[in-house]
């Protein structure tokens, strides 16, 4: 395994040797080049995705890839004014927040499971942490992989992978900016600037952003700044080097979420979606810095194969801190407030936290024949290296507070505690996917995945708390039948890693990372081009992976989480004037072979039974400068299980329904193309709980309010 440690010298090698060779090359009259690198306008593209990289190893067709896939395209994200992956997975039904707190990260789960912060988010394939919110102003397009993805990346856990797509350089001039006003005053700006030289060879793809930030939430205001460059270099007609980077700050004070109330467990009501827990005179608000660099080569060897070498460094930088509300001394609750919504306030603060993980990648892809069998081969290896420092959280007592009432509690900040290496990763894999086209109606997709993983966790003082040294093989297979060129259906068996559940707060060995742990999938699934504009897809899954939960001041691992779902989705043009969207996911999620009554086959925390996401666009046949839409969010009641405790203890959640709308318009302004957007998310002001998670001891965090947004993109 020793080539894992020669990656960075083979990729400088590669590049090297193609600028050595470059004059030479570009004389060449061969036909076997690279591809063009094509990046398509908002005016080339009819804003429906159609291929997706995240389901292998280089971008397919959706409608030929085994796996339940789901994009959102830059025209979609510009139409609807995605500024955040939270606004981005309202979309897809399986996607559903995990712990989105107001000035915190993007968080979620897919199909029932909590991402892993450290390795189910993606950009481009590589890994990238999600401590901290991820922007979108470089990102061409969002996609989401449902289900195991144990064959395409190792380490992750169940639920599916996020990977954010970055732009690349535009063969035509491109010159955007956009401003926005949205909620209680906030200021938002953008620019977009892409190009390439007169000989094509170079290209450029500048963005750039800034925010003044005053949230819905009274009080949680706060400021950010984005800036990223890609380029591309084609250093012959067979060698391509792409690089990527960005800078990212953000600073906000974070929204608390809720608790329950008093020995009865009673779910807060007349409570609002703006109230500010965290309004103390001392807050302090959570920064966060990040720096990520990533670098790509591919050389096209002759007409049927390539190869690609990628690398990608991603750095977190962050001072985190909150007034917490958490607990009634009073009453003996930790977590649950008082029954009367008083609650003990606390200091919590660390800061100079710093994570990194550096990850590398190498492919050799290629197509061939044997016999009357075609293959498409990948075969490849990677590496994964992550640091986390940072310090135990201050946790001092700061006085009480409620939820119904403000009240201010002085107190002097002291110093936070040191910081030192607490968690180390190595992760090495070698893989091989196989493609075999047996006939012209049966494709069988088959995989492995060996990956040995070495992880290390040390006290605050540094000393050894646990060591991990294991090693598993991850076989994926699919047979994918087509009777005809327009429909398909498939059947997939995989196998998954889970990272290992951390320990919750307030329990013995808190913050412990447990060992990996395999999971297990079946999948059967069906996808169907109706016409040339309307797309439809369905996929049965059965998840398994161990159960972990809540049981005194332990952290018990006993039997299997099984999670079984029905997920259905339609896309497309239904008119030429009208696009219409569909996603409905029904899921049953339970916990089996316990040994615990309290558990067994009971619900999963934060996981509701039925939802959907309905969207069109509709353009005035009499007025074709004006495009109308909408959204409707319907989620059944889920259960809230504070910490993962033991059933008994879950309260019902309510469903809610919600609408958004907006339109936009084109027009000229001075000549140049402008576009105005307005929407409304949450039209009736309708007042629910978007996450009932378990997350650092479990918190209820309402939904957004009605909110309010205007901007005017220019293109010159």
């Amino acid at each position: 395994m020793s080539v894992f440690h020669s990656r960075r010298s083979l990729i400088a090698l590669a590049v090297a040797q193609a600028f050595a060779f470059a004059p030479a090359a570009m004389a060449e009259t061969s036909e076997n080049v690279l591809p063009e690198v094509v990046v398509m306008s908002d005016s080339e593209s009819d804003g429906i995705a159609r291929n997706a990289s995240v389901g292998g190893f280089s971008d397919a067709p959706l409608r030929e890839t085994p796996a339940s896939i789901s994009v959102i395209t830059h025209e979609q994200m510009q139409d609807r004014s995605i500024r955040s992956a939270t606004d981005a997975v309202k979309y897809d039904a399986s996607v559903q927040n995990a712990y989105n707190a107001v000035g915190l990260a993007d968080w979620f789960s897919i199909r029932g499971f909590t991402l892993d912060m450290g390795s189910n988010y993606r950009k481009d394939g590589m890994v990238v942490l999600a401590h901290s919110m991820i922007p979108m102003e470089n990102k061409e397009r969002f996609e989401v992989l449902k289900g195991l993805a144990g064959l395409q990346v190792g380490m992750a856990s169940s639920g599916g992978i996020l990977n954010y797509v970055v732009k690349r350089p535009t063969n035509e001039p491109l010159r955007s900016v956009t401003l926005e006003a949205s909620e209680r005053g906030t200021l938002y700006g953008a620019v977009d600037l892409g190009g390439r030289s007169d000989d094509k060879r170079f290209g450029y793809r500048i963005n750039a952003a800034g925010a003044d930030i005053k949230s819905y939430v009274q009080g949680s205001n706060g400021e950010r700044q984005f800036v990223s460059g890609a380029f591309d270099w084609r250093l012959s007609p067979k060698a391509l080097l792409q690089i990527d980077l960005d800078y990212h700050h953000k600073s906000q004070l974070s929204v608390p979420g809720f608790q329950l109330l008093g020995p009865a467990q009673r779910i807060p009501t007349g409570v609002s979606a703006k109230t500010m827990l965290n309004n103390q005179s001392w807050s302090l608000p959570v920064t966060d810095d990040t720096n990520n660099l990533g670098i790509k080569f591919e050389y096209e060897l002759n007409e049927q194969w390539h190869t690609t070498l990628q690398a990608n460094k991603f750095e977190l930088r962050r001072d985190d801190a909150v007034a917490l509300a958490s607990g009634c001394v009073a009453e003996g609750l930790s977590p649950g407030y008082c029954a009367d919504g008083t609650f003990n306030m606390y200091d919590l603060r660390r800061d100079n936290d710093k994570r990194t993980v550096m990850s590398t990648q190498a492919m050799l892809q290629g197509k061939f024949n044997a016999g009357t069998i075609k293959h498409d081969l990948t075969l490849g290896m990677s590496t994964m290296n992550r640091r986390d420092n940072y310090a135990n959280f201050l946790f001092e007592s700061a006085g009480t507070g409620s939820i119904y009432y403000p009240k201010y509690n002085p107190l002097t900040l002291g110093p936070t505690n040191p910081v030192s290496l607490r968690r180390k990763d190595e992760e090495r894999s070698v893989f091989v996917q196989d493609v075999l086209t047996l006939n012209d109606k049966f494709k069988l997709h088959a995989g492995m995945r060996y990956t040995q993983l070495q992880r290390t966790q040390f006290t605050s003082s540094g000393g050894l708390f646990r060591h991990t040294d294991k090693d598993f093989l991850l076989p994926n297979v699919a047979l994918v039948f087509s009777p005809q060129s327009n429909w398909s259906i498939y059947g997939t068996y995989s196998q998954g890693l889970e990272p290992g559940a951390e320990v919750p707060s307030g329990l013995v060995n808190e913050e412990t990372v447990l060992d990996p742990n395999k999971s297990r999938q079946v999948e059967i699934g069906i996808k169907a081009d109706l016409s040339q504009d309307i797309s439809v897809a369905a996929a049965l899954f059965q998840i398994h992976r161990d159960n972990n939960y809540t049981s005194g001041l332990n952290y018990v691992t006993a039997g299997k989480e099984v999670h079984r779902g029905l997920e259905l989705s339609a896309q497309g043009r239904a008119t030429r004037n009208l696009t219409l969207g569909a996603s409905m996911t029904t899921l049953q999620a339970f916990a089996e072979n316990t040994g615990d009554a309290r558990v067994e086959g009971k619900r999963i925390g934060n996981v509701p039974v039925l939802k959907s996401a309905v969207f069109m666009d509709y353009t005035l046949p009499q007025m074709p400068a004006l495009k109308l839409n909408a959204m409707w969010i319907y989620s059944s009641s889920k259960v809230f299980a504070p910490n993962a405790q033991i059933s008994e203890l879950n309260k019902k959640v309510d469903g809610y329904h919600v609408l958004n709308v907006g339109a936009q318009y084109k027009t000229k302004v001075s000549g140049t193309k402008t576009t105005f957007r307005f929407g409304i998310d949450n039209v009736f002001d309708k007042f629910y709980w978007g996450d009932a998670s378990n997350a650092y001891g479990g918190y209820l965090i309402p939904g957004a309010p009605r909110v309010f947004r205007l901007s005017a993109q220019f293109d010159f």
